[in-house]
């Protein structure tokens, strides 16, 4: 091992010690403030969930998933080829997603997620007439309204309640039913990102970053949470954008401005994702300025999903500045921001894990270093660099004061993927797996 390389483990430990302290701190502080103030209203700070030892039906499949994922896959990542990659990392989502959530049980681990008092089938049967209840939506997102929305429905453009209630009327109805919708869709995830980091990198990085994508501790709240669907959404709408800005159809540029419309219409704040829409369309610039339809194209599609819930009755920006109200009406105003901005990211450091800590200081010096980086390496970096810089503009807003190792899952999918950048994988893999295996059985992550 040359002295270069012991430097550059050195201080990829020295890295996720320090991210280990700031956990370690936000866990401790935040246990004071709770016990001395009450004003963090969660019960294990910096996470929303409770102390609760257990083990469950997915337990044993979590264990051999997790086994299976650290022995074969970096292994696998490298044989397999690119369609069959894309195949086995959504299956090992699935597979990891789905035994992380059956760890609780079907009834609390899947079924009842989404029927919880504060979530979206609570009000599908106030959504009998469509039309008329996205006319009236905004009149029901402050509390003091009549019959006011739950926190998730007010908390949320309507896009993402439209979903269960379309998948109601399709038959699909219950808690069961949207779980496993949230757990299939949002383990695509990966795949979406595979996908753009091979097109705008290179494909040996995107295999090299596939296991990480697989053995993310973050799959505990995308099973089974809205905002894995919504994660899975966004990822999407970059991987196309991407694929568009790489010589390949530019019609995909269509169809990923009519995913960020929609994205933007199941979340307010992953608007955000227009700052990494920004960055793929940088590093395709010179595609860009070759095919300018791919700008035309791309607004053309964002259009069309605004422009319907306009025509519809809903006004987004006023959706937006009653959510402020109601915001810091509820728990949202009492919680204190200057704990939260940085035990934020201590949520964060947890849903990702060391091995993403580890990756994103890799990523850091590669952007430091970038006269001499290959340009493979340097574009990969400044993806995930961008990704974590949108992230931080969510945190200095104010509007995620805690709760955000499940609304900043759109964020946290992408920043993996630095594990690329990583030597010796199966440690790393290691270390992923453990992480997710010791919150899913010592916690009960509610939401």
């Amino acid at each position: 091992m040359t002295r270069d390389s012991l430097r550059g483990r050195y201080a990829d430990l020295s890295a996720v010690l320090a991210a280990a302290l700031l956990v370690l701190a936000a866990v401790l502080v935040g246990r004071h403030i709770q016990d001395t103030y009450r004003t963090l209203f969660v019960h294990w700070p910096p996470l929303f969930a409770d102390w609760d030892p257990h083990v469950g039906p997915g337990t044993p499949a979590a264990v051999l998933v997790g086994a299976a994922v650290v022995a074969y896959g970096p292994n696998l990542a490298v044989r397999l080829p690119w369609r069959g990659l894309l195949a086995a990392a959504w299956g090992g989502s699935l597979a990891w997603t789905w035994s992380l959530a059956l760890v609780d049980g079907w009834q609390r681990g899947v079924a009842g997620r989404l029927t919880s008092p504060n979530e979206y089938l609570t009000v599908i049967g106030r959504f009998h007439d469509i039309p008329a209840t996205l006319r009236d939506f905004t009149h029901h997102i402050v509390s003091g309204t009549p019959a006011p929305w739950p926190a998730h429905i007010a908390g949320h453009p309507p896009a993402a309640t439209l979903t269960f209630v379309l998948l109601d009327r399709a038959g699909l109805h219950g808690g069961g039913w949207a779980g496993a919708w949230c757990v299939t869709v949002g383990s695509t995830a990966g795949a979406a990102v595979l996908v753009a980091v091979r097109a705008l990198a290179a494909e040996r990085l995107a295999r090299r970053a596939a296991p990480f994508l697989v053995l993310l501790p973050a799959a505990v709240w995308v099973g089974a949470s809205a905002d894995g669907y919504f994660a899975a959404v966004a990822a999407w709408t970059v991987a196309l954008l991407a694929l568009a800005v790489t010589g390949r159809s530019v019609a995909w540029a269509a169809a990923a401005g009519l995913l960020y419309g929609l994205t933007c219409y199941l979340s307010y704040g992953l608007t955000l994702f227009a700052l990494i829409g920004a960055a793929v369309l940088m590093i395709g610039r010179r595609r860009v300025r070759a095919r300018p339809v791919i700008l035309v194209l791309l607004v053309a599609g964002a259009a069309v999903v605004p422009l319907g819930f306009t025509f519809a009755g809903f006004d987004w920006w006023q959706g937006y500045r009653l959510l402020v109200t109601r915001y810091y009406q509820g728990v949202g105003g009492t919680r204190p921001y200057g704990y939260w901005v940085w035990a934020n990211l201590a949520c964060t450091v947890i849903i990702t894990g060391p091995a993403t800590v580890a990756g994103l200081r890799r990523a850091g010096a590669v952007l430091v270093h970038r006269r001499t980086a290959p340009g493979p390496e340097l574009r990969l970096a400044f993806l995930v660099c961008v990704t974590l810089l949108a992230l931080l503009i969510a945190d200095l807003s104010g509007m995620s004061k805690a709760e955000t190792e499940r609304i900043w899952l759109p964020f946290a999918m992408w920043l993996p993927a630095a594990g690329a950048f990583l030597p010796g994988p199966r440690i790393w893999l290691t270390a992923q797996a453990v992480l997710a295996l010791l919150l899913n059985h010592l916690l009960f992550t509610g939401w």
